[in-house]
C-alpha cells in the first residue's frame, strides 16, 4: 500500500531532485531487436518508448528539471552473445540508468543474468513474455519487471479463442528458443486440459530458404487449424508460406510474434480466416496513444503501447526515489504503476511528475492498461484478431 508522503520526505525528495538535477542529462536504454525476426515490431516499439522519454525530458519536470536521453541498443532478438555485449555497452560505456527492454525472451534473460544482475541495472521489459522469466524475479535483486504478460496466460487466451470457434484438433509450430517452447509448452497444457488435441508439437528453426519438411510432418499429423508460434518477419511466416503452397493448411493461428501488419503485406487475403491474439487493450489510454503517435509509430501493433509504458514506469519510479540510481528506484516501480493513486494516462506524464514532486500518489494506467502483479509483470490484456479481406482486424478484447 502506497502511504502518504511526510513533510521530512518531500523535503528529500525535493533535496534528491536538487542533486540529479546537477549531473546533466540522464540517459535510458531501449535495448530492443532493430534488427532480426521481430524488426517490423521493434519498428513501432522503439519510437513508443522514446516517445514516453521525450515526454518526460520535455516537461522540465522531471528530477528537478533534468533532461533525459535514449539510447538505443540492438538485441537482435536472437543472438545471446550480440545482446550481452550491447548491454554491457549501455550499461558500463553509454552510463544508462534504465532499460526499456529486452524484446525477445532468450536474449533478455542472458542480458539479465550477464549484465544487468551484476551491474545493479534496472530492465522494464515490453514483450519479453516467456513463462520462465516470472521467475527471475527470485534471482533478480527486484531488477527485472515488465509490461507485457506472461505466455503462461497467452496459452490460456489462445485455448479460448480456438475453443469458442469449435477447433479441438491442432498442430503446432514452434521457434526454437525460449520464447517458442515456453509458449507452445503453456498453449498445450491449457489446451490439452479444455478436452483439445494437439496432434504434433514441433520446433522449427529461423533462417531457412526451404521448410518443406517441417510442413509435411505437420500435415501428416494434421489438425483443423495450424498453430504458429514463430516470428513474422523470420521461420514464422516460411512455415505458413510452405503450408499454403502445398495445402497442407490454409487457416492459422497466430500468436503475439506473428501479429503485425506484416501479415497483409507478405499473405493478404490468402490467409484469411485465420486467428490470433496479442497484448492489448481498448482501454481509453490506448486510444490516447493513436492520436499521439500520428505517423511516428503505429500504436496499435504489438507491443508498442507497452513499450511507451515500460519507459514511463522507469521515469516515474525514478521521480517518486528522487534518484535516478536503480538501487533507489527499482522500489518505487510496483508503486507508481498500481492503486491507490490518480490515474495516469499517455500525453500525462508531466502531470504526473508534478503530482509526484508534491507529495501525491499515481496509479500509472497508461496505454496498455497496466496492473503489475506478483513478480513485477502485468496481469495481461489481449486483443483477439481475424484475418478479414487481407486486413488484421480485431474481434474483441480479453
Amino acid at each position: 500500500m502506497k502511504n502518504l508522503m511526510t513533510a521530512t520526505a518531500i523535503a528529500a525528495l525535493s533535496a534528491g531532485m536538487a542533486s540529479a538535477a546537477g549531473h546533466g542529462e540522464i540517459k535510458v536504454g531501449v535495448f530492443l531487436g532493430f534488427t532480426g525476426p521481430i524488426e517490423s515490431l521493434v519498428a513501432e516499439m522503439g519510437p513508443a518508448a522514446e516517445m514516453a522519454i521525450a515526454e518526460v525530458s520535455d516537461s522540465g519536470a522531471f528530477l528537478g528539471g533534468t533532461k533525459v536521453v535514449a539510447v538505443r541498443g540492438d538485441t537482435t532478438c536472437v543472438d545471446a552473445a550480440a545482446a550481452t555485449a550491447t548491454m554491457e555497452r549501455l550499461v558500463t560505456s553509454d552510463g544508462v540508468k534504465g532499460v526499456v527492454g529486452g524484446d525477445c525472451s532468450g536474449v533478455t534473460g542472458a542480458a539479465l543474468q550477464n549484465v544487468a544482475v551484476p551491474n545493479g541495472m534496472v530492465m522494464v521489459s515490453p514483450s519479453a513474455t516467456s513463462p520462465g522469466l516470472s521467475h527471475a524475479n527470485n534471482e533478480d535483486n527486484g531488477l527485472f519487471f515488465r509490461t507485457a504478460p506472461s505466455d503462461a496466460r497467452q496459452g490460456v487466451v489462445m485455448t479460448e479463442v480456438l475453443m469458442e470457434q469449435g477447433i479441438k484438433e491442432v498442430a503446432v509450430t514452434y521457434t526454437n528458443n525460449d520464447y517458442g517452447k515456453g509458449l507452445a509448452d503453456a498453449f498445450q497444457a491449457a489446451f490439452e486440459g479444455a478436452g483439445g488435441t494437439v496432434t504434433i508439437s514441433a520446433a522449427h528453426e529461423d533462417g531457412k530458404a526451404d521448410y518443406s519438411a517441417e510442413v509435411g510432418a505437420l500435415a501428416a499429423a494434421g489438425g483443423e487449424r495450424l498453430v504458429v508460434a514463430g516470428y513474422v518477419d523470420q521461420g514464422g511466416s516460411g512455415i505458413v508460406r510452405g503450408a499454403l503452397d502445398t495445402g497442407a493448411f490454409d487457416t492459422f493461428h497466430f500468436p503475439d510474434g506473428m501479429v503485425g501488419n506484416a501479415l497483409e503485406t507478405i499473405f493478404g487475403s490468402e490467409i484469411d480466416g485465420s486467428t490470433g491474439q496479442a497484448p492489448g487493450t481498448d482501454s481509453p489510454g490506448a486510444a490516447t496513444l493513436a492520436e499521439m503517435s500520428g505517423d511516428a509509430f503505429d500504436a496499435t501493433s504489438p507491443f508498442a503501447a507497452e513499450s511507451y509504458d515500460a519507459a514511463a514506469l522507469i521515469l516515474l519510479a525514478m521521480q517518486a526515489a528522487g534518484s535516478a540510481e536503480p538501487a533507489d528506484y527499482k522500489e518505487k516501480i510496483m508503486m507508481v504503476a498500481n492503486a491507490p493513486g490518480e490515474q495516469i494516462f499517455p500525453g500525462e506524464l508531466a502531470k504526473a511528475l508534478e503530482i509526484i514532486a508534491n507529495g501525491g500518489d499515481i496509479d500509472y494506467v497508461g496505454a496498455s492498461a497496466v496492473e503489475l502483479i506478483g513478480p513485477g509483470e502485468s496481469a495481461g490484456n489481449y486483443r483477439q484478431i481475424e484475418m478479414k479481406d487481407g486486413k488484421v482486424s480485431t474481434v474483441k478484447f480479453r
